[in-house]
């Protein structure tokens, strides 16, 4: 019996042994330095351990099938990860963020040079990868409204060209950068933020106010600069999205794949993108709301470092787009009632080229931007008289549209390590930006064909004085060859840390828009039963500006909680202010010219908050209040009193972001776009309005929701996520839409697009 006792507590052992499961790693830093002593523990249980003094943990446990492993450390984010117990030993490393890490991001639009979030005496906002996934945004357009002070608005009914709003300027005054380079064309900026997919892109970086003292002209408002997706690790993805816009169907395809070597001094990646989306009817007048979209983008991104010092980086991407909206006909554009038609085929590349000297302390780059937008294009309505049908018939309104943009560069830094008991960055720099623009319509004897050169001379100190404060100056000079004399544009911005965890700032600067024709310049809108054009006038001077902003900014970490809030205030005087006048009629339809104004004052205030529990729970939100006006009341039709408020411009809007991630299998988010009511100008159009009217619009609240779960395919190595969700969920849409070929176009306002379903799934590489 004793024997019997002895071998069954044996055998016991033994399966207990077996049974039992070790599960070790390491724990670093993202900079790959151990974390002694760090928490590890598995979730809803008290199992858990400390690693050593180098980081290294070793735990046992009994538990079977699914867990997930909890890794802590004062002073640093918490990461979790879900494993598959089913074996004796289980290998799982971590590399934690620091909080200083998470809330020090490092940026390069606010300086021209890599600079770290909370040391910058600019604010830069990013707009990273993981946000626009979360908004399910599908390209640049739809992910610019999740940042503070940014709007995008459509403004045309039959073609929905879009624009960047930012701190209450139109989009002329909102300078967009690829890779940080200024080759978004006039003509590009009237559809190029719906042609940019978001796979694409590895982040949005934003500057608000004045930024000319870097940047050119047209950064008066604001920089928004979009940085590709740039080679890190072997990796690759795919997928399929299907969008139900109210029965309209919308097909999304999407893949990226990069390629890194052994060595880390080499690496390519590229991207695909295919989109097809049908026309939609909003009222059921068989002419649409939505254009038919048939869209194709691929492009490439690499680097080589040829020495520790040196480093070459290409990026290249060519952007196909069909675009049709108007009467709902298989018929071609110029027998449509009403219609516009576009083919566009957009080049864009740079090369940069970057080599670091005198031990770290200088560098040298050297670059080369262009981009090359092709159009083809028809604007026009269906005549009445058997006269006008004849001569419509033998010369319909087609068009072509050619515009080249070209930049050459050379910057180069110097950091003096010691520069009155600080160090201080110093930037010289000369840039040349050539934008030729050719557009023809010969029907309408209309034509632009503009060539601008400006040659700009840059200096900056980035001066850090102390750990508490840092002075930015800035001073750009521009010789433009539509300006007659050189524009100076300096730069002072001032950081203040008087506080531990919040920083003070204050920003001065000037800026300039040149007498150019600009995107919204170049858009023939429909109207009354004719088409609208914009001229220049002939004595047109450039558009200065005064530009300040204050803030405060606060950021706590704690154990398990980084939180904080952002308050801005802004104010913007524009001299010499561009406004439209309308001049009347002629054959064809509405004529208005581009003149200088007297001035114009746009100020407001600016609130953020943001919080982020254990990665798990992130919220982000942020309001804008303000007010845009003219000095003096400005003429916006022949038959309605001059207004000084800016039109199509609301006192207020906002967002909010949500995102819930309980593990690493899934993850809910709840976005919100608030945006409130605005003034617009409604001309008269036979059938709908007899004469020109003002129209303050309703305030609309978008939400949207989206959930995603993630599974792996273990021995395939794949990992495929399927998600689906609901934007607009409320249908907070227009519902007084024009009807008809006489339809005023550009009587939009409000979402760009009504309630919508959407699901999907992706594939990327088990990690």
């Amino acid at each position: 019996m004793n024997k019997s006792v002895a071998l069954f507590i044996s055998i016991f052992c033994t399966l207990s042994v077996q049974a039992q499961t070790t599960i070790k790693g390491k724990i670093t830093n993202t900079k790959g330095e151990a974390i002694p002593y760090a928490t590890v523990i598995i979730r809803n249980t008290t199992t858990g351990i400390s690693a050593d003094e180098h980081g290294i943990y070793n735990l046992k446990i009994n538990n079977q099938g699914n867990i997930v492993l909890k890794v802590s450390s004062a002073g640093y984010m918490a990461a979790t990860k879900q494993l598959l117990v089913n074996k004796s030993t289980i290998h799982q490393d971590f590399s934690l963020k620091e909080f200083s890490e998470v809330l020090n991001e490092v940026t390069i639009t606010g300086t021209k040079t890599n600079k770290r979030s909370t040391k910058n005496p600019v604010i830069v906002n990013v707009i990273n990868s993981v946000t626009l996934a979360n908004v399910q945004a599908c390209n640049l357009s739809e992910g610019l409204k999740f940042q503070t002070g940014l709007r995008v608005e459509t403004d045309c009914q039959t073609c929905n060209y879009t624009q960047l709003r930012m701190n209450g300027l139109s989009g002329g005054y909102s300078q967009i950068l690829i890779n940080g380079r200024p080759i978004f064309s006039p003509l590009t900026g009237l559809y190029g933020l719906e042609q940019i997919p978001t796979n694409m892109i590895d982040r949005i970086e934003v500057v608000r106010g004045g930024g000319s003292a870097l940047y050119g002209s047209s950064a008066i408002g604001g920089t928004v600069n979009v940085i590709t997706k740039i080679p890190k690790r072997n990796d690759y993805s795919f997928g399929y999205t299907y969008q139900n816009i109210d029965g309209v169907s919308d097909q999304i395809i999407s893949g990226n794949a990069t390629v890194v070597n052994e060595d880390r001094n080499a690496g390519i990646s590229f991207f695909v993108n295919n989109r097809n989306r049908n026309l939609y009817d909003a009222n059921n007048d068989t002419f649409s709301e939505l254009p038919q979209l048939k869209n194709n983008a691929f492009g490439t991104n690499l680097f080589f470092l040829p020495t520790d010092d040196q480093k070459i980086e290409i990026n290249f991407s060519k952007l196909n787009e069909y675009r049709y909206g108007g009467e709902i006909t298989n018929e071609a554009a110029h027998l449509a009632l009403q219609s516009e038609e576009r083919t566009h085929d957009v080049y864009a590349g740079n090369i940069d080229y970057q080599i670091n000297f005198n031990k770290g302390k200088s560098s040298l780059i050297t670059y080369f931007a262009s981009q090359y937008t092709g159009r083809k294009h028809y604007t026009g309505i269906y005549p009445d008289t058997p006269a006008e049908i004849q001569q419509h018939l033998e010369n319909p309104p087609y068009g072509n549209s050619k515009t080249t943009t070209l930049q050459a560069g050379l910057q180069f830094n110097y950091k003096a390590a010691s520069f009155f008991k600080g160090n201080n960055v110093f930037t010289i720099g000369a840039e040349f930006v050539q934008d030729a623009v050719f557009d023809e319509i010969k029907a309408y004897n209309y034509n632009v064909d503009q060539l601008t050169k400006n040659l700009g001379i840059f200096l900056q100190s980035d001066w850090e004085i102390s750990s508490k404060v840092s002075v930015l100056t800035g001073l750009r000079i521009d010789k433009h060859n539509f300006v007659s004399k050189a524009i100076v544009s300096p730069r002072i911005s001032f950081l203040y840390n008087f506080i531990e965890n919040t920083q003070f700032r204050a920003t001065w600067g000037t800026g300039f828009r040149a007498p150019q024709a600009f995107d919204t310049d170049l858009h023939i809108a429909f109207a009354g039963g004719g088409i609208s054009r914009v001229s220049l006038a002939n004595n047109l001077q450039q558009e200065r500006s005064n530009s300040y902003t204050f803030s405060i900014n606060y950021d706590k970490p704690t154990e398990h909680y980084i939180y904080g809030f952002t308050l801005e205030s802004f104010y913007t005087h524009l001299e010499d202010a561009f406004y439209l006048h309308p001049l009347g009629t002629d054959t064809h339809g509405e004529l208005f010219e581009k003149r200088n104004g007297d001035g114009a004052t746009v100020r407001g205030l600016t609130i953020e908050g943001r919080l982020n529990y254990d990665q798990r729970f992130q919220i982000e939100t942020g309001f804008t209040f303000q007010s845009s006006l003219f000095d003096r009341p400005i003429k916006n039709s022949d038959v309605l009193p001059a207004k000084r408020r800016f039109l199509r411009t609301p006192n207020n809007y906002g967002y909010a972001t949500l995102n819930y991630t309980p593990n690493t299998t899934f993850n809910t988010s709840l976005n919100i776009v608030y945006t409130g009511t605005m003034e617009l100008l409604h001309l008269a159009s036979t059938g709908n309005l007899t004469t020109d009217a003002y129209v303050t619009s309703p305030s609309f609240t978008e939400i949207g929701l989206k959930a995603a779960y993630k599974f792996k395919l273990t021995t395939i190595k794949t990992t495929v996520e399927l998600f689906s969700g609901i934007k607009n969920l409320t249908n907070a849409y227009q519902h007084d839409f024009d009807k008809g070929k006489e339809r005023d176009s550009n009587y939009i306002y409000g979402p760009a697009t009504p309630r919508t379903y959407f699901i999907g799934l992706k594939f990327s590489p088990n990690l």
